[in-house]
């Protein structure tokens, strides 16, 4: 027999499985359940890029790209993001498209890794931060934001993480699971740490066209001396409805660019080619709309914030207003329950799954993750569960 247990390595057997899934896998078996879990749009990709899609492959493009991506797509994200967030991008050598803005996460940290460096990661956050840092040898300092701020990374909280040792900043901001994002004030409050201990920042932006009350997201690439040291993340999964097309894309200096694009080649050839097709329709026409498509899913994703938060708190799950993203992070201290277990006995219950907040790292213990991207008839379905939940729990 083999021991299977002394032939994987040990870095992949140390890193712990998502713990997302269990919950996923769990209410993918339960007959009648309602999902409030997954972190993917609900509205179908627009028509436009589905045709070009279409299209392309009865025109026969269906081979490989180049490694970079369709040169033309490259030149539509160079003038999304001069549009966006005010960053100029050499389409040539400083901006690559991959397979969704996840593998911009691995290229970013194996480009920049070397063993025992360290990486500091505001948490809650994206679960495969922290993995994907001890898959690369380095070490995953984190930093546990709280609700009082809500959920943004300080100054002191940075500045407390650094060491000699430090090589990388994550920036997860619209945050995933908090909604939380950080304000241009607050960007420039960390700004002079950054530059101070020459720190790389990974700006993960994927959730840039998702930001209500009238703000427009901040990328930190507009701060002065910022986008010299930033490789910025993004992609069309939240903003335009295209999470099983992906496709995403990293912009950054040409020379981290140029390390990133060798590991990208051995790994990944190129991303999806009907993809990209559509992907560069999409942008196309979203600037002869004014970005029509996203603009109205945005909207729609406003309304339903702004129920669901009203309903968390009216129930007596304490959530704060977030501001971007498409999920709320309510508090379920209340019931005297960790967000594990309010999670498995409202799934096993009430037939509603959740997130623990624990998935998302420490900080998030006594909170669940709701996301609301679902139609407002099934969030109050889902809610009234929840509610009669929590009166059983108190009986």
């Amino acid at each position: 027999m083999i021991d299977y247990n002394k032939i994987i390595g040990d870095r992949a057997a140390q890193i712990p499985p998502s713990g997302i899934r269990k919950f996923f896998d769990i209410a993918a078996e339960m007959k009648d359940c309602i999902s409030l879990g997954v972190g993917e749009p609900d509205f179908v990709t627009p028509a436009t890029f589905r045709e070009a899609a279409i299209k392309s492959i009865n025109d026969g493009k269906t081979q490989y790209t180049s490694n970079s991506g369709l040169l033309e797509l490259r030149r539509a994200i160079a003038k999304y993001l001069k549009y966006t967030v005010n960053a100029d991008y050499n389409p040539d050598n400083e901006i690559l498209v991959t397979v969704g803005a996840s593998e911009g996460i691995d290229l970013a940290l194996r480009a920049l890794i070397n063993p025992g460096d360290e990486v500091i990661v505001p948490c809650p956050s994206y679960v495969s931060y922290a993995p994907i840092v001890t898959l690369c040898s380095g070490v995953p300092v984190i930093v546990n934001t709280v609700a009082e701020n809500k959920f943004k990374l300080t100054a002191d909280e940075l500045k407390a993480a650094v060491t000699k040792k430090t090589k990388a900043l994550i920036l997860p901001y619209p945050n995933n699971p908090t909604g939380g994002v950080m304000e241009k004030e607050y960007l420039e409050a960390i700004a002079p740490i950054i530059e101070k201990n020459n720190l790389i920042v990974i700006s993960d932006e994927i959730y840039s066209e998702l930001a209500y009350g009238g703000e427009r997201h901040v990328s930190i690439t507009e701060l002065p001396g910022m986008k010299e040291r930033t490789i910025l993340l993004n992609g069309f999964s939240k903003g335009f409805a295209m999470t099983g097309w992906r496709i995403g894309y990293l912009a950054a200096p040409a020379p981290l660019a140029a390390a990133m694009r060798k590991i990208h080649q051995y790994a990944i050839m190129c991303a999806p080619t009907a993809g990209q097709y559509a992907a560069l329709a999409g942008l196309e026409e979203s600037f002869k709309t004014d970005f029509a498509e996203v603009k109205k899913m945005r909207a729609e994703y406003d309304k339903r914030r702004v129920y669901l938060v009203d309903r968390l708190n009216k129930i007596g799950l304490t959530c704060f207003e977030p501001r971007g993203a498409f999920y709320a992070f309510p508090s379920v201290a209340v019931t005297g329950l960790t967000g594990d277990e309010f999670a498995e006995k409202l799934l096993y219950s009430q037939k509603v799954a959740v997130v623990p907040g624990s998935a998302f790292g420490p900080s998030g213990k006594n909170f669940i993750r709701i996301s609301y991207a679902y139609s407002v008839e099934k969030i109050k379905i889902a809610l009234d569960k929840i509610e009669a939940f929590i009166k059983d729990f108190k009986k």
